[in-house]
């Protein structure tokens, strides 16, 4: 064990008192499910399914998305297999249980998922020692797989002891983690040796964890571009467009604290031009909707909010409910995606790309580098330095209807090149889990 694990653990030891007045305090500000707090603490509220059982952990909403063919394809090639998902926020629980569980999926009350009884979810359990055990002790997977950048020392020296074999897949590591990590060379190898299949996201990425790791990691490509299509309400979709009656519209989609300012400052520019434009505004975190209302009234406009039943009748709507933007893609000619106009590295241009949609983002687009620069080339997406050139964007939305629909098959060409990876990572995943057949003791 290195010192780094060791100080880790101790730390976590110190902590563990602390923890549970801590969560108490999340789950009052709406950021745990308060009736299933004791899941962070590895105790399981759910029986483990019989058979083989594969962990998939998927922090927040972006693993969530990208872990959804992943699991799909899991269940067709081995229709025996049981999955169990684990998530880090509540947002990405209510996701994957709309999109996986059906409407009767309650994560607030438990990880069942009732229209899919194979699959079951719980609230991943924090990095602390005692807590890791109790959860495998319940769950005994027969392999583990985590999605993206989740590396926790106390979890995955567990997973070591007990010979669980175990999978990182679609990496991604920044360059500032990676320069982290290099400060504890010895505890990211440690870390990094846990897992057998090691893919990256990227060839950067999978040059900043080969470095890291000590061996050659490989590169199947973006499990993000294997995604389908967000699905959408048909009857909901009917209603809003024959409301919309061809009225043009765009969406300012997963926007952040500090960029709804000048997403409106760009509306009412373009407004000048085409009066009769809709702007629906859709912010990251649907919980800010009566926050983001208020922004909108400042702006000097009607403060329509989708949570509220308000329909779009004005010139802004605010989308602030969960797991519809599907619709809102649909209803709307371009996508603007949000965390990009301030540095946090843009949020994921595929799900507008896919169905079909011209994209713009800002200047700050580390998170999904090659997917920009790949729609930047196919000539799909448009940066935008700041208001002004959002503006002269949504304009052009608005008056060329045309340029906007071949936009638009570009950018669901240049996203429709996944299956290769979805294929690859499939392959590499399925020599991790016992044959056909076998049975837990």
């Amino acid at each position: 064990m290195t010192l780094a694990l060791a100080l880790w653990r101790a730390g976590g030891l110190a902590a563990a008192p602390l923890l549970p007045l801590w969560l108490a305090r999340r789950a009052a500000r709406g950021k745990e499910f308060p009736a299933r707090l004791a899941e962070r603490r590895g105790i399981a509220s759910l029986p483990r399914p019989n058979g083989t059982l594969l962990w998939l952990h998927a922090a927040s909403v972006g693993e969530s998305l990208s872990a959804l063919p992943l699991i799909e394809a899991l269940r067709r090639a081995r229709p025996a297999l049981s999955v169990l998902v684990t998530t880090g926020t509540v947002t990405s629980a209510e996701l994957l249980a709309r999109r996986l569980g059906g409407a009767a999926a309650e994560p607030s009350r438990s990880g069942a998922m009732p229209d899919s009884p194979w699959l079951v979810h719980q609230v991943a359990p924090l990095d602390i020692p005692a807590w890791v055990e109790r959860f495998l002790d319940h769950w005994r997977p027969d392999a583990a797989v985590f999605v993206e950048s989740e590396l926790w020392p106390a979890t995955l020296a567990a997973l070591r002891r007990r010979g669980i074999r175990a999978a990182l897949v679609n990496a991604r590591l920044s360059p500032r983690s990676a320069a982290r990590w290099a400060r504890a060379r010895g505890a990211a190898a440690e870390a990094l040796s846990t897992f057998e299949v090691l893919l990256a996201q990227t060839r950067a990425d999978a040059e900043r964890l080969s470095s890291l790791a000590g061996r050659q990691v490989d590169t199947p490509g973006n499990l993000k571009h294997a995604s389908a299509p967000l699905p959408a309400d048909a009857a909901e979709l009917a209603r809003l467009s024959a409301l919309l009656g061809g009225r043009p519209a765009w969406v300012a989609a997963s926007t952040h604290p500090g960029e709804e300012q000048q997403v409106l400052a760009a509306h009412r520019a373009a407004l000048a031009a085409h009066p009769d434009l809709l702007l629906i505004l859709a912010p990251r975190h649907p919980e800010r909707g009566e926050a983001v209302a208020a922004l909108v009234a400042e702006a000097g406009f009607p403060a329509r909010r989708r949570s509220q039943r308000q329909d779009p009748d004005g010139p802004v709507w605010v989308a602030d409910t969960l797991g519809e933007l599907g619709l809102w893609y649909r209803l709307a000619r371009g996508a603007f995606l949000g965390g990009s106009l301030i540095a946090h590295g843009g949020q994921n241009p595929l799900e507008p790309a896919r169905l079909r949609l011209p994209v713009a983002f800002g200047p700050h687009t580390a998170n999904f580098a090659e997917v920009v620069e790949e729609l930047l080339a196919a000539g799909a997406a448009m940066r935008v330095a700041d208001a002004e050139a959002l503006a002269a964007w949504a304009t052009r939305i608005a008056a060329e209807p045309g340029w906007a629909e071949a936009s638009g098959r570009a950018a669901q060409a240049a996203a429709g090149r996944g299956s290769a990876a979805l294929d690859r990572t499939l392959a590499a995943l399925l020599p991790l889990l016992p044959e056909e057949g076998y049975t837990a003791g």
